[in-house]
């Protein structure tokens, strides 16, 4: 994998930047936080060299000034909304979000309800919160929000709301997912804020679109493909150029919402500290690009990667093809075709040889490996077992895992667990190696490798069972699909 981000650089002058912005505000900011604080892969793939914690570590440097508030909405609790990374739902995501911060030496003050209008369902999760001993807030619906900003900005809206008690000069506002109601959070604590004679700030902190890229730079054209299904739009700032006459990219929502906000801080202040929308995030992540090329190619690999998945999303039901077609459109402007993206292309190739299902990894040197798919094997366990024979410099002949091992665990899962594919999955295979390198060198030899596959791309000629998903996941392979169901 060739490296496109300075991740030492970012974790300093970003935290540094957002110091800056605390000063700027009498020592109290809310920190809206977009996307994710950690685990956040996207960024990973398209920044070659950005690492998925990278956000939590530079934070990390500010956690005795910093305290988090998390924010779930009512509405996502009533419709047990599911995290479609996880598989879990919003409110147990809350509580695994306080546990990873606070391992991580931060202080989670509390945990504010949005959206809240009496839900039964809300009050029993505040009680159970607050059984934990967790300090829990609500916030109403306000009517026309956020267009309604005279109801907005009065005792009857923001002031109707809990205050938020918090402690820390630095508060970061966070949720498990999008449509939380975190900027409302934020606003509702100036409105407070101001009540009590504090005159706070709030920020943003999302990196992406980036807003000192070009509009079409494959960086930002991939953050497009990843949120396909919001309908989100990168967009050039038109508040920015107009007052300082240079170009920033921004996105929709935060462009749209900007004139609201803009009366919302007039209503509070008497006047907006910020000119654009641009100007409210603290995001510095562009400054941080040390290989541009490196960051378009990986860029451009992420939206065909997500064009795969919409497609397969799509084949199961789950997608829609609006989701599809954007995507499709946004290779145009990229100018790039699936053929852009080598494994997959290997892939292909291999399947059209063998008439089988087949998989392809393209490694960090550029090294193309293929498997096909074979009675004792899937495509993608095969793949496992060739790539990190190859980085160990084990012969491509040699058989790692004996048949008479494999036959008893096939054996199992058909007679015994009633399973229907005899093939061993990608876990299975590692459970296998794992054994047997007690006593194998070769096999102990081949585990070892299984860090160098982070990074890489990869292709499978047929959709995978959720634990193969998983188990690429885990390695940090970027990996796609075609839209196509085992037979």
């Amino acid at each position: 994998m060739k490296i496109g981000f300075d991740n030492e650089k970012y974790c300093v002058i970003q935290s540094e930047h957002i110091r800056e912005r605390i000063a700027k505000f009498n020592g109290k900011l809310y920190l809206e936080l977009g996307g994710k604080l950690f685990d956040d892969h996207h960024a990973s793939r398209v920044l070659p060299g950005f690492q998925p914690d990278s956000k939590l570590k530079m934070l990390s440097q500010l956690s005795d000034r910093a305290e988090i508030v998390i924010v779930i909405s009512a509405v996502d609790i009533e419709k047990n909304k599911v995290r479609g990374d996880l598989g879990i739902t919003y409110d147990e995501d809350v509580l695994r979000l306080r546990t990873e911060f606070q391992k991580r030496g931060f202080l989670v003050g509390s945990v504010v309800i949005t959206h809240y209008n009496g839900q039964s369902s809300a009050d029993l999760y505040r009680e159970k919160l607050e059984r934990f001993g967790i300090k829990a807030y609500y916030h109403y619906t306000i009517d026309g929000y956020p267009t309604n900003v005279a109801l907005i900005d009065s005792e009857d809206g923001f002031g109707r709301n809990d205050y938020v008690e918090t402690t820390r000069p630095l508060v970061i506002v966070t949720a498990p997912g999008p449509g939380s109601g975190k900027m409302a959070v934020c606003l509702s604590q100036l409105y407070q804020e101001h009540k009590r004679g504090i005159e706070a700030g709030y920020a943003k902190f999302e990196t992406f679109p980036v807003w000192n890229l070009p509009l079409k730079h494959p960086v930002n054209i991939a953050y497009e493909a990843a949120t396909a299904d919001l309908d989100d739009v990168n967009m050039i700032d038109p508040f920015h150029m107009e007052a300082y006459n240079k170009l920033a990219i921004n996105y929709n929502r935060d462009i749209e919402i900007f004139p609201v906000l803009n009366a919302l801080f007039e209503g509070i202040y008497g006047h907006n500290p910020y000119k654009s929308p641009t100007d409210m995030g603290v995001n510095m992540v562009g400054f941080c690009i040390c290989d541009d090329q490196a960051c378009r190619e990986a860029s451009n690999d992420e939206i065909i990667r997500r064009y795969y998945n919409a497609l397969g999303r799509m084949a199961l039901g789950a997608g829609n093809e609006n989701e599809v077609g954007k995507i499709s459109l946004l290779f145009k402007q990229a100018g790039i075709t699936t053929a852009d993206r080598r494994c997959t292309v290997a892939a292909k190739e291999r399947q059209k040889e063998s008439g089988m299902h087949a998989a392809a990894i393209e490694l960090s040197d550029g090294t193309l490996i293929t498997a096909g798919e074979s009675p004792l094997l899937g495509p993608c366990a095969a793949l496992l077992l060739n790539a990190t024979k190859h980085l160990a410099g084990i012969p491509h002949t040699t058989r790692l895992i004996p048949q008479e091992m494999i036959e008893p665990i096939q054996k199992t899962k058909i007679d015994y667990l009633g399973g229907q594919n005899p093939r061993l999955h990608t876990d299975e295979v590692l459970v296998a190696l794992s054994v047997l390198s007690q006593h194998n060198q070769e096999c102990r030899r081949a585990l070892t490798q299984l860090p160098e596959l982070r990074g890489c791309q990869a292709h499978t000629t047929v959709m995978l069972s959720e634990v193969d998903q998983k188990i690429f996941k885990k390695l940090g392979v970027g990996l796609s699909s075609d839209p196509v169901c085992k037979r």
